[in-house]
């Protein structure tokens, strides 16, 4: 690299930062200041400096059927995780699924008395990271080529865990290698969404301090899991269900042939309002619960939310969420309604018009969800449980 790459490089880098300071997403000058430090292009060298300092994720790795399985994370979300995790000088840290990038922010944060490790399965993935690290000037950081389901027994126990690959469970080496009163800031999928969470060891279970929406490839190993998806009009219409809900019958292929119905509930919301809190609290009330997704083409469903709709299901019936642009209202405000196919669609569309107009009521202003995690198989309680191999995720909602 030229001086005038390097400097290039370096006003990048500010800008960034600026930008996520701008923004939100930084909200600590240590945060900030270990931004500005870390040379991100050394961890993405196949991108272009401008591509390398873009509020974006870069990918690095597609495994054999062209899937995502590594990626230098989208900045904003590494900055509001490191927010989430409150790393402090001298801690100890674990990050579980590696890049480089992020493991080099964190030791800028620990300091000189702290440590990092960072834990990956694939062992290219392991081997870019730790010569990557060396090349920036973190040859400090313990790189180590492992199943992250399993933490880091060795170096164990961690102020912090940052887990940066998309999580289904809470398995016990996570909660086991955490110090009484450490944090653990773990992305996890519930009912088709994922959650950054940051929990706080509370005893033998975890009680959340903060969540934010966000994305990351999956996790791979012994803590692999992934979606069912239930195909309802060919390839280009599916529902998708998560491995531990108990469905008494899926849709049959065809189902959206059925005549279709629809209703509206007055619950109106800007076109911009995050309609995650929403699809938790149906998932948390409603049996059948799954998220509807199809192909932008499709005009026998619309319109849908981009990343999919809320929807239940039985054998042969099938309600989801739609909008329509609210009457007397600027165009940037939406109607929600529900859409139905089949025998049982009035009843379900009822049932999810009842559970949109109680949620607008009694939680959508209020101050959301909170989130424990508890071993499965003991004493757990009163919420929403969603019980997973190793873990019990209670989700609560205040008045």
């Amino acid at each position: 690299m030229t001086a005038d790459d390097s400097r290039r490089a370096e006003s990048l880098r500010a800008a960034l930062t600026r930008h996520l300071v701008a923004e939100g997403s930084i909200r600590d000058q240590r945060v900030a200041a270990a931004f500005e430090t870390v040379p991100r292009h050394l961890f993405v060298p196949q991108a272009p400096l401008d591509r390398a300092y873009a509020d974006d994720v870069v990918l690095m790795k597609r495994n054999d059927a062209g899937i995502a399985v590594s990626s230098v994370s989208q900045p904003s979300i590494v900055a509001l995780m490191l927010g989430q995790a409150g790393i402090q000088p001298g801690d100890r840290v674990l990050e579980i699924g590696s890049g480089g990038y992020n493991a080099a922010l964190m030791r800028e944060l620990t300091g000189p008395a702290g440590a990092v490790t960072t834990v990956d399965i694939d062992p290219e993935v392991a081997d870019r990271a730790r010569e990557v690290l060396a090349s920036a000037g973190y040859d400090d950081v313990r790189v180590v080529r492992a199943d992250g389901e399993f933490g880091d027994p060795e170096d164990a126990p961690f102020d912090r865990i940052v887990v940066t690959v998309t999580a289904w469970d809470v398995p016990p080496a996570w909660i086991g290698q955490l110090r009484p009163g450490g944090r653990i800031v773990v992305p996890l999928r519930l009912r088709g969404q994922t959650r950054s969470i940051g929990f706080d060891r509370v005893g033998d279970h975890l009680e959340s301090r903060s969540a934010t929406m966000c994305g990351f490839v999956c996790m791979q190993g012994a803590g692999a899991n992934y979606e069912r998806l239930v195909p309802i009009a060919g390839d280009q219409v599916f529902v998708s269900f998560d491995e531990d809900q108990e469905i008494e019958a899926h849709p049959y292929d065809g189902v959206l042939g059925q005549p279709h119905v629809q209703a509206w509930s007055g619950v109106v919301m800007n076109r911009q309002e995050p309609l995650a809190e929403l699809n938790l609290w149906l998932a948390s009330a409603l049996p059948g619960f799954c998220i509807l997704g199809a192909d932008r083409s499709v005009k026998t469903v619309a319109p849908t939310p981009r990343w999919g709709a809320a929807a239940v299901v039985t054998r042969d019936s099938v309600a989801y969420l739609t909008s329509c642009p609210a009457r007397r209202r600027p165009a940037s405000f939406v109607e929600l309604g529900v859409n139905g196919h089949g025998p049982e669609a009035s009843r379900l569309m009822d049932r999810l018009i009842d559970q949109l107009r109680l949620w607008d009521a009694h939680h959508r202003h209020g101050p959301g969800p909170s989130f424990q995690v508890w071993p499965a198989g003991g004493d757990v309680p009163a919420g929403f449980r969603i019980t997973r191999r190793h873990a019990c995720l209670v989700v609560s909602w205040a008045e």
